[in-house]
């Protein structure tokens, strides 16, 4: 069993990190592989509409751009659970968070019922930093995402530098407790 934590900001030591350090240390205390994935380092560039605004990704569920996409796409549709964290900017997810999201939504809900996601069980995290403002924006947009490929939001988590202490703590938490319903009974 393992989790894959897609970790979203260019920042490796502030509190977007400190999500992901979280997310990771739950789901070792479950048991589970885990692996952090940081979508800036991993060369995905954005949604380029190919074709008729619709590329490959709408018949055969892959993205015909080549770059880092297609080992991370691989990995989540491998993995038994995902965690996405990413820094609230403008009230939104993080502009390599979007592009990574924009190509994940074409390649996997043209599939409906079929997507390799569906059923999957997401733990979403909105780290809120500056001025705290746009978590509950940012959330609604990553809720969106797990609708349209057909994951399974387990938990949704907003944190800010106020109440980063108890949130950390919650986040991974929330991971175990994710991890722990995915193991063998």
């Amino acid at each position: 069993m393992n989790i894959v934590v897609l970790s979203t900001s260019p920042n490796k030591d502030g509190l977007t990190a400190a999500c992901a350090h979280s997310a990771m240390e739950g789901a070792r205390d479950a048991g589970m592989d885990a692996r952090e994935i940081r979508i800036n380092d991993a060369g995905i560039g954005n949604c380029r509409a190919c074709n008729d605004g619709w590329g490959t990704c709408n018949k055969t569920h892959e993205c015909q751009v080549a770059d880092g996409f297609q080992a991370v796409h691989r990995d989540i549709c491998a993995a038994d659970a995902v965690v996405l964290v990413t820094p609230v900017y403008w009230g939104e997810m993080s502009e390599s968070a979007k592009a990574f999201t924009d190509r994940l939504r074409r390649c996997e809900a043209t599939a409906g019922e079929h997507s390799r996601l569906a059923g999957k069980p997401f733990l979403l995290v909105a780290a809120a930093g500056g001025s705290g403002n746009g978590a509950v924006s940012c959330l609604a947009s990553m809720e969106r995402l797990t609708q349209h490929v057909g994951a399974r939001r387990f938990d949704m988590v907003s944190v800010n530098r106020w109440n980063r202490e108890y949130k950390i703590k919650a986040i991974r938490e929330s991971t175990a407790a994710m991890a722990g319903e995915l193991a063998p009974k």
